[in-house]
């Protein structure tokens, strides 16, 4: 399998951009209409996904070690969506349409090893999918608390009506019947819990479908769907080192649950949480950080502003107040948020000593087809 050269062809179609996705569509549900009803009615939100999922398992086609546990997360969570073993040969033979409608340089080698490469994909993501046949596709969840704290953020708390297990600092894809077929993932900002309640951060995001309506249109005794959980940001197995929680803006929520971990199960270790906002008012949670700081001494919790000079609140940019409070070299790292927050803390942390082995990030961006890689995403 010649790697560089499928991942030369997919950079020729990626560059033609709108065009790329327009044209799968276009191919695929022509081919076979039977796969329209698994998307939703306006594909305005839908388009792009697709491939940019695909341009990170290309990107990660030569480390099967890594890519197979994501392929067996996406087959899973795929069945949300109705999505059989039928369904994965009709989109395969539209990706190789695609692929050669937009490279003229085409060979019948390159459709050979993208022939290859796409079935391997296949076979894992329908032998993950067929292994979690008697787990629910999706778990129906009440909402019994909805609070909207700023004008365009909103906590939800949601009881799922069956057994929902899953780990704090993972995320879970959710539906609303308001936007059917519109998924979108979110980090529970708690561990599981007796009572099975589960609080979701939510910001409503322009022209962001799924997250308007959950800030302002959906209220208590609503049903919302959840899929099967999913993410990676988890503490090391096992180590009881002293923790770091890094988050800006909302990915607060996963920090948070991390810090319920520590309270609910241990084992006991300092936990310092920095959490960065743009001003005093973008800081939505500000009274349960003072609660969980009140209730638990082992942990310190400095909430900072980077534009907002009339704040009493620390200020400068999460990072460089970060730094001001080290050294942290000798703690495990969790840092979660927006991409420039996520990548200048871990860089600047690296630079200062903390292993690589330690440290953790998700990035929050613009929904897209599912968890990224390396890090959530969220509408």
């Amino acid at each position: 399998m010649d790697i560089p050269a499928m991942r030369a062809n997919f950079a020729k179609a990626a560059a033609n951009g709108d065009e790329v996705p327009l044209y799968f569509y276009s191919h695929l549900f022509l081919s076979h209409p039977e796969t329209r009803a698994l998307f939703p009615v306006s594909m305005a939100h839908q388009r792009d996904r697709l491939f940019a999922a695909l341009g990170e398992v290309v990107a990660r086609v030569d480390d099967l070690d890594t890519l197979v546990p994501i392929l067996q997360q996406l087959g899973r969570d795929h069945r949300k969506f109705g999505t059989v073993a039928a369904h994965y040969p009709a989109v395969g033979a539209s990706l190789l349409a695609t692929l050669e409608h937009f490279d003229d340089a085409w060979t019948p080698e390159l459709a050979k090893d993208w022939s290859e490469a796409y079935t391997l994909v296949a076979e894992v993501m329908v032998a993950a999918a067929d292994e979690a046949a008697e787990q629910p596709a999706w778990w129906e969840a009440d909402v019994v608390a909805h609070e909207r704290r700023t004008i365009d953020v909103a906590v939800l708390q949601v009881r799922p009506q069956a057994r929902y297990d899953y780990e704090a600092g993972q995320s879970l894809s959710l539906e609303t019947e308001l936007r059917p077929k519109l998924w979108r993932y979110y980090s529970p900002a708690n561990a599981p819990r007796p009572d099975g309640l589960i609080e979701l951060h939510v910001k409503a995001r322009d022209g962001g479908p799924v997250s308007s309506a959950l800030v302002r249109r959906v209220g208590v005794g609503d049903v919302l769907r959840l899929g099967p959980p999913m993410g990676h940001l988890a503490l090391e197995p096992g180590s009881d080192r002293d923790l770091l929680l890094v988050a800006g803006g909302m990915g607060l929520a996963p920090m948070k649950a991390l810090v319920d971990r520590v309270a609910r199960q241990g084992p006991p270790r300092r936990v310092d949480l920095f959490v960065g906002f743009r001003t005093e008012q973008d800081s939505y949670d500000a009274a349960d950080l003072r609660r969980l700081q009140q209730e638990n001494p082992w942990l310190s919790v400095t909430v900072a502003v980077s534009a907002d000079k009339t704040s009493s609140l620390e200020q400068g940019d999460i990072g460089d107040v970060v730094l001001r409070h080290g050294p942290w070299s000798s703690r495990e790292v969790c840092v979660a948020g927006p991409a420039p927050m996520v990548e200048d803390t871990v860089s600047r942390l690296r630079q200062h000593g903390v292993p690589e082995q330690r440290l953790h990030s998700e990035v929050f961006a613009p929904s897209r087809m599912g968890p990224s890689v390396d890090g959530e995403v969220t509408e």
